[in-house]
């Protein structure tokens, strides 16, 4: 029904956003690195998903597509509540969570609120042929994780530091070593 909204950011706190569009301040519901982007009276513009329940409208918004679409599959879930999928993407990126579903990691999934190992397990299973088949190596969840954990530890927001770890060479898979790649790049 409410698939984007544009509008000037009136509140950002730690449970929402609120967004002026036309007079209006629309509630909406988002990941952390989202609320870090959304500034107080500045413009912002969100992909959303509308929640209609028995008592309430809520609204989730978010800044790339990608994140909506999984935001998306992870709903679909019987068990996953729009809550406990935004707790999911909190965690790391979405194309690191592609990547943990498709090689059957489910150790970091376990550690967001409302996820036992039964429901991580059901994640795994019902998401690996919707995700996309990724081959080779390359960066464990675990892995991406620990770099913006470590980044975050000296000091530079959970946005930066993903946005450093995105920008470093895909051939550098060492987790220590694509910290130092992410810190000369936020050196600049």
């Amino acid at each position: 029904m409410i698939s984007q909204i544009q509008g000037i950011v009136l509140d950002n706190n730690e449970k929402y956003i609120v967004v002026n569009i036309g007079g209006i301040g629309f509630k909406i519901y988002c990941t952390s690195e989202t609320k870090e982007i959304a500034k107080e009276n500045e413009k912002i513009s969100l992909f959303t998903h509308l929640v209609v329940k028995e008592d309430a409208l809520d609204l989730y918004g978010f800044i790339t597509r990608d994140e909506l679409n999984f935001f998306e599959l992870l709903i679909s879930i019987s068990g996953i509540g729009p809550k406990t999928a935004l707790n999911v993407l909190n965690i790391t990126t979405v194309s690191a969570l592609k990547k943990a579903i498709t090689s059957n990691d489910t150790s970091h999934l376990i550690k967001v609120s409302g996820i036992g190992k039964k429901i991580a397990e059901k994640i795994v299973l019902e998401l690996k042929d919707k995700v996309g088949v990724h081959s080779g190596e390359g960066i464990s969840l675990r892995d991406e994780i620990d770099a913006v954990e470590a980044l975050k530890a000296l000091g530079y927001s959970q946005k930066d530091a993903r946005e450093a770890l995105q920008e470093v060479d895909k051939d550098i898979i060492e987790t220590g070593a694509r910290i130092k790649s992410a810190l000369k790049i936020l050196g600049k």
